[in-house]
């Protein structure tokens, strides 16, 4: 008797093979419509100035930045740290910005934007890549957009690094899941090997751009458990070939670790790290996990800066505890059902850790910009899980829509206002101050504002107030001390400058400003020892050099000092004050040829530079070159017609040439302008005298 044929059943859907519905558009819509969406949001910063924190240390103030890419330049940049990190692919971005826009605020903030809206894409591709659910990842990818605690990694030039690790971080992670993706069902070793590859090239540069993505091996196991499920459970011999196939991802990482430690430590980078014990920094760094969660959540009063407390209300650090164990705990208990909780939760907690103070870097307590990777895995668990929890809804694609769209539209509008904020430096301090307390950093920086717009009084309360908050503030020193000297109030800005160097004897900038004071004073021996020791300390402060040629011209060693105005114009060729001054110098040592061509050199690079053109003149009158001098006179009279030194001389060039009636014109100009100017006095007699003789 013949049996039935068996029937086979189809296997029930697995969660490791999520059910994939094809999309009524084009997968790759959702990206570009994000991308787009992203670049109107943030474009307003196309007309925001640069800031006066950090972005100095980077652009406005690094000759070596500003003179763009070359074969020099790119061995500086992977030689030198800038504001105690090395990170020698975004310092060769800026580089690259000076090339393609000058010194234009709007360039770098542009490719700021461009980053982001690339970012914003490659979250979506990313997890739709990983999981195949397409609103979902829009909604995460356009949350991380949006949300207000964006705004500081790409409102802020100094923060390319965000943005830059970021976009090849995300590469990496996508390239990983195209190296598994060959793996499975069937083995192809070519591409898998390509893809492999790529993600640890991708790795790389992200690491040349910001050192925080050391975690990224552990994001890569994270991603091996959910989505792509190549491992049930955190169990070693269930890990072994998953770890051993990250190894070179752990060298990475342990090498920049390395690296930045070193960089940090030597550049003076970790001072609160030293002053603070474990304790303290523990602490901080359970508090600054639910601030981070807070912020997410509720993303109001967001400020640049956010003073250390040092030490945190015992109670609070103990809630801080027991929130994120509670929270881990939970998680873990669901980590079958829900693994998505858990993998987002690990994610944040994770990549958080770099940043989170256990080895304190500055004085901050927390940074929006440290959210910018981290946030991710909380938006990843917030959306499936919201998902999950409604999937039995009658309506939830209905009631997800609305609310997803409400939240993303509430975050729009959130940080097109933050955006406002960093217009400027006095915008973004003044509203620093107005969210934080006792914020030492934003006095500081706003007194710079201030006293660059010429409001010195207002800045010098702003310093004050700084060094109140925090004694040993060495920038609110220096830039009290320069406050003082604009208002002449040289020996009060001595004494502050002092203080900044007692504090910190590594501070070349106050070296050299003590060296301005002491000069004007007329200690110039004093004044040469500070110029030299800034040099010491800064090789390359071109600044030092030229005032350190000033002072070694006063006291008459004019062969010094024509050597430290030519170092001065090798580190910055358009320096027009140092050829100006060149010029003089090769005039006092009867080069009469080099010195014109100086002068020359400094009216090209400033055409309007009224010194320059008043100095040629003379050098041309010495040579009997009297046409092209009283050309110059003419021009330095045009550009500051008040400018007795340079009627008189015009009176002199035309006396040469004859025209004594045009002659006394120009000395008599002289004499109004300045009526105790004997020369021109003199002159004038010569010329009245001679006009006397022709009538006889």
């Amino acid at each position: 008797m013949r049996k039935p044929a068996a029937k086979f059943k189809p296997a029930p859907p697995t969660a490791s093979a999520p059910v994939r519905t094809q999309p009524p558009f084009p997968v790759w819509l959702p990206a570009v419509l994000l991308a787009l969406v992203t670049m109107a949001l943030y474009w307003p910063a196309m007309r925001h100035d640069f800031v006066n924190y950090d972005d100095n240390a980077y652009v406005t103030e690094n000759l070596h930045v500003q003179a763009g890419l070359s074969r020099e330049n790119l061995k500086w940049a992977f030689s030198n740290p800038v504001c105690g990190n090395w990170h020698p692919l975004t310092v060769l971005s800026h580089m690259m910005d000076c090339q393609m826009f000058g010194l234009k605020p709007w360039g770098p903030h542009l490719v700021n934007v461009l980053f982001h809206a690339l970012n914003a894409a490659l979250v979506f591709v990313l997890l739709k890549q990983l999981t195949g659910a397409t609103w979902r990842s829009v909604v995460v990818a356009a949350l991380f957009a949006v949300h207000p605690l964006r705004v500081e990694s790409v409102a802020w030039v100094a923060e390319r690094k965000d943005v830059l690790s970021g976009f090849f971080g995300l590469l990496a992670l996508i390239f990983y899941t195209r190296y598994v993706r060959w793996l499975q069902p069937v083995f192809n070793r070519n591409a898998a090997i390509g893809n492999y590859l790529l993600a640890l090239l991708f790795l790389a540069l992200g690491l040349l751009s910001k050192p925080m993505l050391v975690t990224w091996p552990f994001v890569l196991l994270l991603l091996d458990w959910w989505p792509l499920k190549r491992v049930s459970d955190f169990r070693f011999p269930n890990l072994k070939r998953l770890l051993v196939e990250k190894i070179p991802f752990f060298v990475l990482a342990a090498v920049m670790s390395c690296v930045t430690f070193m960089v940090q430590k030597q550049e003076g980078a970790l001072p609160a790290g030293e002053a603070l014990p474990l304790g303290a920094r523990a602490g901080n760094a359970l508090v600054s996990y639910c601030r981070y969660l807070g912020k997410l959540f509720w993303p109001t009063d967001l400020a640049v800066f956010y003073p250390h407390p040092g030490y945190w209300p015992v109670a609070q650090v103990l809630l801080a505890g027991l929130l994120l164990a509670v929270v881990s705990a939970l998680f873990f208990v669901q980590r079958r059902r829900h693994p998505y909780l858990l993998m987002g939760w690990l994610w944040f907690v994770g990549t958080l850790v770099p940043v989170i103070g256990l080895v304190q870097v500055g004085g901050q307590s927390v940074a929006d910009r440290y959210t910018y990777i981290p946030s991710l895995g909380v938006l990843i668990l917030t959306t499936w899980g919201v998902y999950e929890l409604t999937r039995h809804w009658r309506n939830q694609v209905t009631m997800l829509s609305v609310a997803g769209s409400a939240v993303i539209i509430l975050c729009l509008g959130m940080t097109r206002q933050q955006l406002v904020y960093w217009q400027d430096s006095e915008t973004l301090f003044r509203h620093a101050l107005d969210v934080t307390e006792n914020n030492y950093i934003a006095r500081n920086n706003l007194g710079a504002a201030l006293d660059k717009k010429g409001q010195t009084d207002e800045a010098i309360s702003q310093f004050q107030e700084a060094i109140r908050l925090k004694p040993d503030c060495v920038n609110a020193y220096n830039s009290l001390g320069a406050a003082f000297d604009k208002k002449g109030e040289t020996d009060e800005a001595i004494r502050q400058y002092l203080e900044a160097v007692r504090l910190k004897p590594s501070f070349a900038e106050a070296h050299c400003n003590l060296g301005n004071a002491l000069d004007k004073k007329g200690q110039t021996d004093e004044a040469i020892s500070q110029y030299q020791e800034a040099i010491r300390l800064k090789p390359d402060y071109f600044e030092a050099y030229y005032n350190l040629g000033v002072a070694l011209d006063e006291k008459g060693r004019t062969d010094e000092a024509i050597s430290q105005y030519q170092e001065a114009i090798r580190l910055k060729p358009d320096y027009f004050e140092a050829y100006n001054n060149l010029g003089d110098a090769f005039g006092k040592k009867g080069q009469t040829d080099e010195e014109i061509s100086q002068f020359q050199e400094a009216i090209r690079l400033k055409p309007d530079c009224v010194e320059a053109h008043y100095n040629l003149g003379v050098a041309l009158g010495d040579k009997g070159r009297t046409d092209e001098a009283i050309s110059q006179y003419q021009e330095a009279i045009r550009l500051k017609p008040d400018y007795a030194e340079a009627h008189d001389n015009l009176g002199t060039a035309l006396f040469n040439k004859g025209q004594t009636d045009e002659a006394i014109s120009q000395y008599q100009e002289a004499i109004r302008l300045k009526a105790d100017f004997v020369e021109a006095h003199n002159n004038l007699g010569v010329a009245l005298r001679k006009k006397a003789q022709g009538h006889q």
